[in-house]
């Protein structure tokens, strides 16, 4: 039996696209049903390349009675005794994607460039108005051409004010703009029939938020947690065969396949008692190429994420030890002011939620799935090291393969010249914060078979690496030697638990100086 091939809409966000060229479809309609007969004006934050282009599109073709291309979907059946179904409406989609906003007036340029196009539409000249009041005589001159209340639907409002978030001076020019512009929406609430806006984070002190007080803010609503992403049961009901294609293409049976797939994609949970949903993108890439790469990771290093990170001397065990706390305010607001990195982490999908407790009120935060885990911290560890690049011998894959076949001499030699080109912020960064980053980081890349910190019934031993031959004890020491490093394994018992196993096992001390900021001391024992 021959392979089933199917169109599946890798990088398409046209609903229309989609639905007239035959691609596959995630039924998400009965929610755009839910969304528009309930119609508040909303907010959804959501990771990029998470579906937001898409949800939206729909929702334009539903808003301009397109009926056609939802034949056969959840919400033509919804709607069929609804006699006011189907209607024109017209609709405002504002889509801030496509468009470099790094310079002062491009975000004008582009609200303009749309504003020309329905005034055309609609006959109206704009006598040379400020934007907002263009948008205010749109919404009007709409509603008297067509006697219908307009929808209004922003992609990725946000972008405009993320592109430019190293430069503060702009990005406040660019709140401003958006003020002036969208504080017409509170106005004209008697020209809007419905407005969805959406964005990867929720600036606090922009116009939408605080002019559209009644603005409902669905990211963190249970109702709506599974709106974008894919879940298991759509796994089921809709890619059975291109489960079947990529388990035999890598040589799994259906169960390691689905598997796998979650542990790459799945994991994020935008409410703690909903049901979590996969990476659309990346699943979809996966399907198309018949490999479990890291897609989504890879269309956008987080570069500023990245850099403020280190700079902010942000405790990097924290990624995967589950000490990272937050209250539902924090996730859901962003200011763009602060050094807090949790809320800016978690929208962004680099973090998502773990668990919660009800009693105070907290959610713990942690990495959504191994796509994301080994890509942030492959990332993280070259803003710490720049060197660790593959080919200079002082790569994670050179490091491991010397792990691998007990070449001691050669990993004291790796990490000597890993730490000896750790990059510092200030003089006066505590060394212990770098040292320990770095080593944390070169464990979780190191793979499973890794601990960082290992819990002994007398202590901690600073890093325990197991291999199919081998077993490695470090302990670290600061401006002490070698020797009192090894003394300390052996004082605390940390050997103990591996006492019958038939590996070999090595201990080893390692000293660092901290004036120097060097790897000076190196003692192994058997």
């Amino acid at each position: 039996m021959g392979e089933v091939i199917r169109k599946l809409p890798v990088g398409i966000q046209g609903f229309i696209k989609i639905r007239t060229d035959n691609f596959l479809y995630v039924d998400k309609t009965e929610f755009i049903y839910r969304l528009a007969h309930n119609n508040v004006p909303y907010f959804l934050s959501r990771p990029r390349r998470f579906g937001k282009s898409l949800l939206l599109s729909s929702m334009k073709a539903y808003w301009e009675g397109k009926k056609e291309l939802f034949e056969g979907l959840a919400i033509e059946e919804l709607e069929k005794n609804n006699l006011d179904a189907w209607k024109k409406y017209p609709v405002f989609y504002f889509d801030f994607n496509g468009a470099n906003y790094q310079t002062e007036g491009a975000l004008e340029q582009k609200l303009s460039f749309m504003l020309s196009e329905w005034e055309e539409e609609y006959g109206y000249e704009n006598q040379a108005n400020a934007l907002g009041e263009r948008f205010q005589k749109l919404l009007i001159k709409a509603k008297e051409k067509t006697g219908l209340r307009s929808v209004v639907l922003v992609d990725e409002y946000d972008k405009p004010l993320l592109d430019v978030i190293n430069k503060k001076e702009l990005q406040d020019h660019n709140k401003e703009v958006f003020k002036g512009f969208f504080s017409v929406l509170k106005s004209c609430d008697e020209s809007i029939q419905f407005i969805f806006i959406t964005g990867v984070t929720k600036f606090h002190k922009v116009s939408i938020f605080s002019d559209l007080n009644q603005l409902k803010d669905i990211s963190m609503d249970k109702e709506y947690a599974t709106l974008c992403g894919i879940t298991d049961g759509e796994i089921s009901d809709f890619f059975d065969p291109e489960v079947h294609m990529l388990a035999d293409r890598q040589g799994l049976n259906t169960d390691e396949c689905l598997s796998t797939i979650k542990q790459q994609y799945d994991g994020y949970h935008f409410h703690p008692s909903a049901e979590g949903v996969y990476n659309p993108f990346s699943l979809l890439n996966a399907f198309f190429s018949k490999d479990f790469g890291s897609y989504w990771f890879e269309t956008g290093t987080p570069t500023f994420l990245l850099s403020k990170i280190k700079d902010s001397g942000f405790e990097v065990q924290k990624f995967t030890n589950r000490t990272i706390f937050a209250n539902e305010a924090t996730l859901k607001d962003y200011t763009g002011d602060t050094l807090d990195l949790v809320p800016l982490l978690y929208q962004t999908g680099y973090l998502t939620i773990a668990d919660y407790d009800k009693k105070r009120r907290r959610y713990t935060l942690c990495f959504p799935n191994d796509e994301v885990k080994y890509g942030f911290i492959e990332s993280l560890l070259k803003y710490y090291v720049p060197k660790a690049t593959p080919g200079n011998g002082l790569d994670i894959f050179t490091l491991d393969d010397y792990i691998e076949n007990g070449q001691l001499d050669k990993i004291r030699d790796v990490l000597t010249g890993l730490f000896a080109s750790i990059t510092y912020t200030r003089e006066d960064d505590p060394f212990e914060h770098y040292f320990q980053s770095v080593v944390y980081l070169l464990a979780i890349l190191l793979g499973r078979y890794v601990d960082c910190e290992r819990q002994i019934y007398d202590g901690r031993i600073d890093l325990c690496i197991r291999t199919d031959k081998y077993i490695y004890l470090f302990e670290f020491k600061r401006d002490d030697t070698a020797e009192a490093a090894l003394a300390q394994i052996d004082t605390k018992d940390y050997a103990l638990p591996y006492i019958a196993d038939e590996r070999k096992l090595y201990k080893i001390g390692v000293t660092f100086d901290s004036k120097s900021r060097k790897l000076v001391g190196w003692k192994v024992a058997e």
